[in-house]
């Protein structure tokens, strides 16, 4: 095995491979080895595609043959469990969907496959997509690589444990902070691409208003040059938004590599005044202030800003992606699609259906969802939800009139023990409330590591930016992230 694989970015394997100066099976066969080793102890894989070496293998005859596979060549990418990939399972984590296998890919997936990735298998997740902890699953739990009596954060805490273990990148969806929370809590990089930016077909959707697919990676020039290649207008998509696609690698190539060269003379930095910090704890008021010392530091302006229905967006946000679920999936019944339990009359194989293969945290929203839709309560609930919202997207884009990007903590804590919240929903809930209002607005939102809490766990910023600027979050990301070194994830035993 070559250790130094581990020190190279995405685009930097690719780039060897095209060249011939490195083998994507050598790629392969080192990656395959180091995650196969510490899956036991971290559970981030439902199943990793021993089969897809051969297509390393026909990557490397094009290499020789003089055909570029694209930027990508050789990378193994692994996809979170509600994301299609042809010929391949699909079953976001439940048993409802256990043994079914896409007939296509999602977008986003062959758009990377046709710049020459290896898909490298599938990875855990909260039973589709709902939890913050990656303990929801029906199949197991994944545990966080810096501690594994910790959990990786939700849902896609199985993708970003991957990449916390040297995988160069990885998809995770999100709906509310399903990429950005899990990536704080596994010390690297996770982008919330603007609502719209990247297409959501073959993506199996919590909230459809909300979800988006992005990338995690250890860097940020990975995951810029990652929504570049997914990025882009789909027909087979109706929410794709057909704005330009930017070179966001070129808005990061420009931060200068050491620490005390990356500048952000002349970027406004906007502070919400209704971010409550007092519900930081662990370390984390400490580390928010040195975040803002940092950005300081690095010339950005910073200033107070105010969105006002900030302190109403959890609240919004469940309301609202509670009832997106409960029409979602009411697809899931046994005759449509999942499994069928049970020979009985119609409605009473639906029930036996749903409630052998639906798990309490999913069944639990789909009940608040389909309450909150129901006759004599939907304009009470939903569609007070959804005035707010509005009113939330209205004073963001006030906000963004005066600041180039909005910084808040991504999570008020670091990695919280494994089961420590699994009875409390609520508290469950509560890690998601910096990273929702951005996802109500559909707003680009960037979780870059901040540095670590009082148990020497991973803390994050984020970053938010106005839709489809996702150029300049990336900027500030990288100049923060090459400002503040994190020291590396502590080897476990053996790897």
């Amino acid at each position: 095995m070559n250790p130094s694989l581990e020190q190279l970015s995405a685009l930097e394997i690719g780039e060897r491979v095209r060249s011939g100066d490195l083998s994507a099976v050598d790629v392969w066969d080192h990656f395959h080895g180091r995650m196969t080793g510490i899956e036991p102890k971290t559970g981030a894989f439902l199943e990793i595609y021993d089969h897809q070496r051969s297509r390393a293998e026909r990557l490397d005859r094009d290499v020789t043959d003089g055909v570029d596979p694209g930027p990508f060549a050789g990378v193994p990418v692994a996809l979170k469990d509600n994301i299609a990939f042809a010929g391949h399972p699909l079953t976001c984590a439940s048993r409802i969907l256990e043994g079914y296998v896409s007939p296509f890919s999602a977008t986003a997936v062959q758009r990377l496959l046709d710049a020459g990735a290896v898909i490298f298998g599938r990875t855990n997740m909260d039973e589709l997509g709902m939890g913050s902890s990656s303990e929801r699953s029906a199949f197991q739990t994944t545990r966080n690589p810096w501690n594994l009596e910790r959990v990786p954060g939700g849902s896609s805490g199985g993708s970003a444990a991957a990449v916390a273990c040297g995988l160069p990148l990885a998809l995770g969806t999100d709906t509310g902070g399903s990429i950005r929370q899990p990536a704080s809590f596994c010390g690297i990089v996770g982008l919330k691409p603007s609502y719209g930016r990247v297409s959501r077909f073959g993506l199996v959707a919590f909230a459809s208003s909300t979800d988006q697919i992005g990338p995690l990676t250890p860097d940020v020039p990975s995951a810029a040059a990652a929504l570049g290649t997914m990025a882009g207008l789909d027909p087979r998509d109706a929410t794709s938004d057909p704005a330009e696609v930017q070179n966001y690698l070129s808005a990061v190539e420009g931060i200068a590599a050491e620490p005390g060269a990356a500048s952000l003379k002349g970027v406004r930095v906007g502070i919400m005044d209704q971010v409550d910090t007092s519900a930081l704890t662990g370390g984390a008021a400490e580390d928010w202030q040195r975040s803002l010392d940092t950005l300081r530091r690095l010339g950005a302006e910073i200033r107070n800003v105010s969105v006002a229905n900030l302190g109403a967006a959890i609240a919004c946000y469940y309301v609202i992606t509670n009832a997106e679920a409960s029409a979602n999936f009411a697809r899931l019944d046994g005759m449509r699609y999942g499994r069928r339990s049970g020979d009985a009359h119609l409605d009473q194989a639906y029930v036996a259906s749903r409630s052998e293969g639906l798990g309490p945290e999913v069944k639990r929203r789909i009940l608040l969802g389909t309450f909150a839709l129901s006759s004599g309560y939907y304009e009470a609930y939903y569609g007070r939800a959804q005035a707010v919202r509005r009113a939330l997207s209205r004073q963001f884009s006030r906000a963004f009139e005066q600041v180039d990007v909005i910084v808040t903590p991504t999570s008020p804590t670091g990695a919280f023990a494994l089961g420590e919240k699994l009875d409390d929903p609520l508290a469950m809930y509560l890690a998601d409330v910096f990273t929702t209002a951005p996802s109500l607005a559909g707003l680009p939102a960037l979780s870059v590591p901040s540095g670590l809490d009082g148990d020497g766990l991973p803390l994050g910023l984020q970053i938010l930016g106005r839709p489809m600027d996702e150029s300049t979050v990336l900027k500030v990301g990288h100049a923060f992230e090459v400002a503040t070194p994190l020291p590396p994830v502590p080897e476990m035993d053996g790897h």
